[in-house]
């Protein structure tokens, strides 16, 4: 499909034991039923699924075996017209033993079969009384007898890696992924992005968690899709349930699990043959597998020096659909902030956790006596700078006093987030430094003979007058020098108070949002690596759980405050002029953004496809997220030269901008290309 996705369905269909006849057919019917609507590139079906898994000693008859063979090559022929590859299960005759295989078919035709490399032989499990395990003595075809009587030979081996377009396929079986180095890892090194398991794992207290967990850590460990499709309730019950797991994961993260017996949902929907089917179908991102294993470097590292190579069989499809109007997973409109409360709860605590013991220990490089110095301005970022530096300078047990949170209003302050500050300030105990910059800044405007906003200053000399003069500024007005005066000046003056914690976030940085040496500079930065989406919530976060009532309202209504540097005068009214993301965008969409650029490396396009995907707090017109992802790229690109030089901060998550850490460019490096 387009943008790289690649669509699986992993089926349990039902199940007849001992019956091939029956069980190709109830495998063709879920075959034809997936590819009509789900339109799958690729088809797992559980282990040993044409004949069931618990047929014991039968396995060692003729007439089972026979069957087995013939009912596959009949599924063969009857999915001529499907264009998805069909991964089946059977026993199948290999020499003089009977071996536990993948057979890998595709339009009409048998690419080849994997053997099963581990047979389990305890606790339930006899596998080694009915099956021989693969091993370098295995041939490297076996024949097969067609419907025309004729026997043909097909690859044969654990070797086998089945190209798909851009997808490389490895086969795996059950107990193979229950081992300490899994057949998978091998396929992987090899190339394989898209790992199948066709698996007969019985349901037991607590085993579907630890299944899927196996099947989520072993994507993250080959940083690959991984299809995990189980034996159904149709299997024998003689001493064992069987529940119809499915599972698709990718890279660490599963994306979509089935229906399965024992999951406290009720009984599982007939189908409407007499039959139980499970089944799960969803979209893996092969190019951002290719992305993170060019990241990873670690990955190749893996690769042996030496071993048996693999071979690679075309299996005839190029798969080159567009990508569907809806995809078969979940994209997360934002990936910064789980929608789970209890999950988003649990990110909050560890972020601040992480945010604290870092400026922990650069406290403990700084002299007692010195102070520490924030700039408070009854906005977000402030606050929760402020929050962490509370909770650091009480954990290495200094006095809160040593911090001087200064409020230092100018020509746009509101007076909503100057009680704000000086709120804040006083609430949590810290020492309060007030300082209105606007009679400095005029200062400097007259040296730098500049008259902001057009304003001249000798017909508005004092702080009051030109305040009063700003009134009849029009709202569309814009003074670059007018606006960077007052951060620099802010700057200025927190720089000689001591030691001075930063403020600027991450989403701030992706976007330049800041001026440089100015806010975007200070002796550390304890909100370096905090995407704006998350500030509002681990500010809340702390309102609802780490004070008390009266500062838990402050703390709320500063969080629901709009986001604006307050660098333009306020209008008549006293309204702020500058509301941050009417200028360049909703921050949702920018971290979005930033999300899917920095972490998994994608283009426009792709960007542009998956925020329509998303779901976001509130809908975006397609007009508006193009804007705002032109802007993001134009400013991206254009501001390297401030995330070049950045203060020290703490990572708390997968994305960051530090130069010395996860993020180098050239600072003027052109954009031209990925817009």
């Amino acid at each position: 499909m387009g943008h790289g996705f690649y669509r699986i369905s992993a089926i349990s269909p039902p199940v007849t034991i001992a019956d091939p006849s029956a069980n190709g057919d109830a495998s063709l019917r879920a075959v034809l039923a997936a590819s009509q609507s789900e339109s799958p590139d690729l088809i797992v079906l559980p282990e040993l699924g044409l004949t069931g898994y618990t047929c014991g000693d039968l396995f060692l008859t003729q007439r089972l075996l026979d069957a087995a063979e013939t009912s596959l090559v009949e599924l063969a022929d009857q999915t001529s017209d499907v264009d998805a590859i069909v991964v089946v299960g059977l026993p199948l005759r290999v020499r003089t033993a009977v071996m536990n295989v993948a057979a890998v078919l595709t339009r009409g035709r048998i690419c080849g079969i994997v053997p099963k490399t581990f047979l389990p032989n305890y606790r339930e499990f006899y596998e080694q009384r009915h099956f021989e395990a693969s091993s370098p003595r295995d041939p490297g075809s076996v024949g097969l007898r067609g419907a025309d009587g004729n026997i043909r030979q097909f690859a044969f081996g654990t070797d086998l890696l089945f190209q798909d377009g851009t997808a490389t396929i490895g086969v795996e079986i059950c107990e193979d992924l229950w081992v300490p180095i899994p057949p998978s890892c091998h396929a992987a090194m090899a190339g394989a992005n898209v790992i199948a398991n066709l698996s007969a794992s019985n349901e037991l207290i607590g085993k579907a968690h630890w299944r899927r967990e196996l099947v989520r850590s072993q994507s993250g460990r080959l940083i690959a899709a991984y299809a995990y499709a189980s034996a159904g309730p149709g299997e024998s019950s003689s001493d064992l349930v069987f529940g119809g797991h499915n599972v698709i994961a990718e890279n660490g993260v599963v994306l979509g699990q089935s229906r399965r017996v024992g999951d406290g949902g009720g009984p599982l929907p007939d189908d409407g043959q007499g039959g139980v089917t499970t089944s799960i179908t969803c979209d893996v991102d092969l190019q951002r597998l290719d992305h993170d294993r060019r990241v990873i470097g670690s990955f190749n590292d893996g690769r042996p020096d030496s071993g048996p190579p693999f071979r690679r069989v075309d299996c005839g499809r190029q798969p080159s659909r567009p990508a569907p109007v809806h995809l078969r997973r979940h994209i997360d409109a934002h990936p910064f902030v789980p929608d789970d409360e209890s999950m988003r709860e649990a990110r909050c605590a560890e972020v601040l956790e992480i945010q604290t013991n870092g400026l922990a220990k650069r406290l403990s490089c700084v002299a007692e006596s010195s102070p520490l110095s924030i700039g408070i301005s009854g906005g977000l970022d402030s606050t929760l700078a402020l929050i962490v530096a509370v909770r650091a300078v009480d954990q290495v047990k200094r006095p809160r006093s040593i911090i001087h949170g200064m409020v230092m209003p100018g020509f746009g302050t509101s007076d909503h987030t100057r009680r704000s500050a000086k709120e804040l300030v006083t609430a949590m105990g810290v020492t309060e430094d007030e300082v209105d910059i606007r009679r400095l800044c005029l200062d400097a405007f007259s040296q730098l003979n500049h008259a902001p906003l057009g304003i001249d200053l000798d017909e508005a000399a004092d702080v009051a007058a030109w305040q009063r003069a700003m009134e009849a500024v029009d709202d569309d007005v814009r003074d670059l020098v007018f606006e960077n005066v007052q951060a620099r000046m802010r700057t200025l003056l927190l720089m000689n108070r001591g030691f001075v914690l930063g403020t600027g976030d991450l989403s701030e940085q992706a976007l330049g949002w800041s001026t440089y040496n100015a806010d975007h500079m200070s002796m550390y930065n304890v909100n370096a690596s905090i995407p704006k989406t998350l500030v509002r919530y681990l500010v809340r976060f702390a309102a609802d759980h780490l004070f008390d009532s009266s500062m838990r309202e402050l703390l709320h209504r500063i969080a629901d405050t709009p986001i604006s540097p307050e660098l333009l005068p306020l209008s008549k009214d006293g309204k702020i002029r500058q509301d941050t993301e009417a200028s360049v965008g909703p921050y949702e969409l920018h971290d979005f953004f930033l999300y899917h650029f920095v972490r998994g490396g994608c283009d426009r396009d792709k960007m542009l496809y998956l925020a329509k995907q998303a779901q976001f707090h509130q809908p975006h017109s397609v007009e508006i997220i193009e804007q705002t992802l032109d802007t993001f790229l134009r400013r991206f690109f254009a501001n390297q030269f401030k995330r070049n030089c950045v203060p020290d901060g703490p990572k708390v998550g997968s994305v960051s901008l530090s130069p010395r850490g996860d993020w180098r460019m050239p600072a003027d490096a052109g954009g031209d290309a990925f817009q």
